[in-house]
């Protein structure tokens, strides 16, 4: 049965009524004494699998095709909106802030399906340091002398990973600051990967796809002499370059990149770490049959293959044997039967409400089914949790853990649950939207 619960109806019907509660609850908590609920890794292996049953309400703003949202970590309580063609903009509180707080429209290239403004991360020193990173695909094919890059040629969507800085106003970003640090040029015009975020050992992880078409055609999937088709993992410090960390697994390997943290991906669209245990969810989309997500443990050391294109999930691709040997498998996966067809990741729900602690969330982009996902014993348990028919393109979180449902079709809605009762303190006045 589903659990599925709308806060106010189905997208379109009549006017929407939208609580406004998911980025002030860390600042209406604080003043209250109230924090989320701290449990240890063991107290979430041990929780009863009681699923909860799933709401989602809309926040302030019409977005353009939003693809992402995060927060900074600054204690601002501030909500970061990226939108596909190269702007991101500000929630604050109860507001949608007019200016946007990066507009980078004149070097972003969103003309193909996946291409655009795909990833931002703030490091841990963002409060004093004013810098931030972003994965885009670029206009043209742009020479960088700085940014070390793949060999093969681009076809006008190359990838950027860059760093921005803020200006004295704090709610605008310089868009004349940018540093590339890396250029990773792209074969074909899909699988670009596009997620950024900072792990918990403060290095900068970076998603990349298989390069694009269909099947892999270059196998970067399973080569290590390429970044398509990897997360990568990378130190960032005070200038616009990076270096590479004396532990990532490739990194005295002849032959190999030293970026590279895990393979065998077609094209990861969102990975978290838990922000509590550490460890690490990844959601890579599959090529026709099945979507997958894979799971690497805090205490992993990387170099994982997840198995593409010897694996599409859980079954061997292309033939009906294959060598797995050394292949980590997903802990779940589903197929298109149901009208699926695109993995979107999510993260570990660690904010205020009790029954959703320590469940993995993650949903579809075609269907908008919301899927939760959490240890059982030994193996793994999978409940669907919504069928909302929304086009989700991520899930983000806000500092008090708040996770955050986008819409590609231009909404942002925050998770909750019909079981559990917010805090008083958090029913903030209702406002009408047509």
């Amino acid at each position: 049965m589903k659990q599925w619960r709308w806060a106010w109806g189905w997208p379109g019907a009549g006017r929407r009524k939208c609580v406004l509660l998911g980025w002030l609850a860390l600042m209406a908590l604080s003043l209250l004494g109230l924090h989320p609920t701290h449990l240890s890794a063991q107290d979430t292996n041990t929780l009863p699998l009681v699923w909860p049953e799933l709401t989602l309400t809309r926040i302030v703003g019409e977005y353009d095709q939003p693809v992402h949202v995060t927060h900074a970590g600054d204690g601002s309580g501030r909500l970061f909106v990226v939108e596909r063609a190269g702007v991101i903009r500000v929630v604050q509180g109860e507001t949608l802030l007019p200016d946007p707080f990066l507009d980078i429209r004149d070097r972003v290239n969103s003309n193909c399906g996946e291409c655009g403004l795909l990833g931002l991360a703030f490091p841990p020193d963002f409060a004093t340091g004013g810098y931030f990173f972003v994965h885009y695909s670029a206009v043209g094919n742009p020479v960088s002398p700085d940014a070390p890059s793949e060999p093969d040629p681009g076809t006008g969507n190359d990838t950027v990973v860059a760093r921005f800085r803020i200006t004295g106003d704090g709610n605008v970003a310089d868009p004349d600051s940018e540093e590339r640090i890396l250029l990773v040029n792209q074969p074909y015009t899909n699988h670009n990967g596009g997620h950024l975020t900072f792990g918990p050992d403060g290095y900068l992880y970076v998603g990349l796809g298989d390069g694009g078409s269909g099947g892999d055609p270059f196998n970067a999937g399973q080569r290590t002499d390429t970044l398509l088709g990897k997360i990568l993992r990378i130190q960032v410090g005070a200038t616009g370059s990076y270096t590479i960390p004396t532990d990532n697994p490739f990194a005295q390997v002849a032959g190999s990149r030293d970026e590279i943290w895990a393979y065998g991906l077609r094209n990861p669209w969102r990975f978290n770490f838990d922000r509590l245990t550490g460890d690490l969810y990844i959601a890579d989309v599959g090529q026709g049959s099945y979507e997958e997500v894979n799971f690497q443990p805090a205490a992993g050391s990387g170099g994982e293959n997840y198995g593409w294109r010897i694996m599409e999930g859980m079954h061997c691709y292309g033939s009906p044997t294959c060598d797995q040997t050394g292949l980590t498998l997903p802990v779940a996966e589903y197929d298109h039967s149901r009208g699926d067809c695109s993995i979107t990741g999510g993260m570990v729900y660690r904010g205020f409400l009790t029954r959703l602690q320590g469940i993995y969330l993650y949903g579809d982009f075609c269907t908008g089914r919301i899927w939760g996902l959490q240890r059982d014993g030994s193996g793994w348990a999978v409940q669907e949790l919504a069928d909302t028919r929304l086009r989700i393109s991520s899930f983000g979180e806000d500092e008090a853990g708040n996770v955050f449902v986008v819409d590609m079709d231009g909404g942002i809605y925050l998770v909750g649950d019909a079981g559990h009762t917010w805090p008083h303190a958090l029913f903030l006045p209702s406002v009408r939207r047509p």
